[in-house]
């Protein structure tokens, strides 16, 4: 993983000049003024640990796995928000660990926690470091350092259980190895958001992620059955059956908690076969009121493709579902609805004819397999775009949350308007695009990119926009994150969610798992 963006530097790649003359012409983009740090430029506070913790640590892990050189600590700083990488390319790493500590077994993961407790340590645990929502910089008061631990040793596929169609990872293990792994026994999780290629399963599950096939497998907390933590106070187990009516479901406290309450070191995960095909389309509706409505007829009454996803009118103008067309502008686009149906051949195919009737009577014209196949073969892109726009001069950035489908239209509104009005107060002119990324019959989860020229205070002219943006979530009744979870960027507005009787039910889980408070200090709890 690039230190200072995302995932494989050449993949990086320079923007066509078609872009970078609609980022002059439309938002007054320029190159930046100074150049991105090089990696030996960046400024580290000293990895001033106790010694005898390290020796400590040293005697659980092994010497070799107890890092304090500048590659691991700078590599194990923040995670990959653009504030993030903004701080990472101005060689500001003042939030780097003071070593990094890479355990291999469940065992070893206790007994760090148990040195870390002793000399007064704060454990952030670390999968893919692919978070973007501050929940990978530890607060350091009232610590004598800080400890990044990496999970990334412990990286095996322990168990498939093809009766019961479930499989049990460490948590290590990324994405595409848990497929590649899998797909030797003809099995898929069916798992792939747009971190796919770098996150860990375990991180997945601690951040409650939500998969681009979601409409079909499902979330990943919907996936897990079963949990081994390790925590200051010692192993918890959770998940013994498929479902249970004794008291609550402790995966729960699990699920979503970003390492503040443990580390989990195993997880059992439901699976499904390996999709004999994939099929990918794409459907134009007049406007992004008559595609929701579409959607949510599929989601309420059927049948339901496995991807499901609509872009507004200014994300289908631009052409952002689509990397290959970026730039080359359709103004009389409407909204475009891509939809994926994976399966047996056959029922892929009929489930594909019937949501083609749904989509017809709401008003939908069909594209043809094209922009749903573009869509497919760039679905990992966005973060590398991200990255490009970052050199070119523009500030890109993305937020999410979720509603019910009667305060969708709202919620979309609001957020829109709290964003556009708190970065034209701070004299930079934004561009704000949204898509619905998961459904439910229920409701919908909105997805918004904001692009703009860098102003001569790029993080503080987002902090403004990510400010308001949250508030208006709040007050249109939306929560604060549908599956990128709380770190440290969201906790004010999860308080506000939540209540403070539910403030203090969390805080109860903390003292009793964590008593000394030394695991992702800062990180969810408020």
């Amino acid at each position: 993983m690039l230190w200072s963006g995302w995932g494989d530097p050449a993949k990086a790649a320079e923007l066509p000049e078609g872009v970078r003359a609609l980022l002059r012409d439309m938002l007054g983009v320029k190159p930046p003024a100074a150049p991105e740090a090089t990696f030996g430029e960046v400024r580290l506070p000293a990895a001033a640990l106790p010694p005898a913790a390290l020796t400590a640590l040293e005697a659980v892990v092994g010497p070799g796995h107890v890092r304090t050189d500048d590659d691991a600590r700078i590599r194990h700083t923040r995670g990959k928000s653009t504030p993030d990488l903004l701080r990472m390319r101005a060689g500001d790493g003042s939030d780097a660990p003071g070593a990094v500590v890479l355990p291999a077994t469940h065992e070893e993961v206790l007994a760090v926690l148990s040195v870390c407790t002793a000399h007064r340590l704060a454990v952030v645990p670390f999968g893919g470091g692919t978070s973007v929502v501050g929940g990978l910089t530890a607060s350091p008061q009232g610590f004598a350092g800080v400890v990044a631990l990496d999970v990334g040793r412990m990286n095996r596929l322990l168990a498939v259980d093809p009766e019961s169609m479930t499989a049990t990872f460490e948590p290590g293990v990324r994405a595409p190895q848990a497929e590649a792994l899998l797909a030797a026994h003809g099995l898929t999780i069916g798992h792939f958001p747009q971190s796919f290629e770098y996150a860990t399963l375990g991180g997945f599950a601690a951040a409650r992620s939500s998969g681009q096939a979601s409409a079909g497998y499902g979330r990943f907390d919907d996936l897990v059955v079963a949990l081994r933590v390790a925590t200051p106070r010692g192993t918890l187990d959770a998940g013994r059956a498929p479902k249970s009516a004794a008291g609550p479901d402790l995966r729960q406290l699990v699920l979503g908690s970003e390492g503040a309450f443990g580390v989990i070191t195993s997880l059992t995960v439901r699976v499904r076969r390996a999709p004999a095909v994939r099929l990918y389309e794409g459907w134009r509706f007049a406007g992004f009121a008559e595609g929701a409505a579409a959607l949510r007829a599929l989601a309420q009454e059927g049948p339901l493709p496995t991807v499901l996803r609509l872009s507004d009118e200014t994300e289908t103008m631009i052409g952002l579902a689509r990397p290959g067309d970026l730039g080359a502008l359709d103004t009389a686009a409407g909204c475009l609805v891509v939809a994926g149906y994976e399966g047996a051949a056959e029922e892929a195919a009929a489930r594909q004819a019937a949501a083609s009737g749904v989509l017809r009577r709401h008003g939908g014209e069909p594209l043809g397999p094209e922009p749903g196949e573009a869509w497919a073969h760039g679905r990992y892109s966005a973060p590398y775009l991200r990255d490009s726009l970052l050199g070119a001069g523009a500030t890109v950035e993305t937020l999410e949350t979720a509603a019910f489908w009667s305060g969708v239209p709202r919620l979309y509104e609001a957020v829109r308007l709290a964003i556009t009005s708190a970065l034209s107060a701070h004299g930079v002119t934004p561009l704000v695009m949204c898509h619905i990324s998961h459904v439910y019959a229920t409701g919908a989860s909105l997805y918004f990119t904001v692009v703009t020229a860098q102003g001569g205070d790029p993080l503080g002219e987002w902090a403004a926009a990510k400010h308001a943006a949250n508030q208006a979530i709040i007050e249109a009744g939306g929560t604060i994150s549908h599956h990128h979870g709380v770190g440290r960027d969201h906790r004010p507005w999860y308080a506000a969610e939540i209540g403070e009787l539910g403030v203090d039910v969390l805080r109860a889980v903390k003292a009793a798992l964590d008593p000394a408070g030394v695991l992702n200090p800062g990180a969810l709890v408020p």
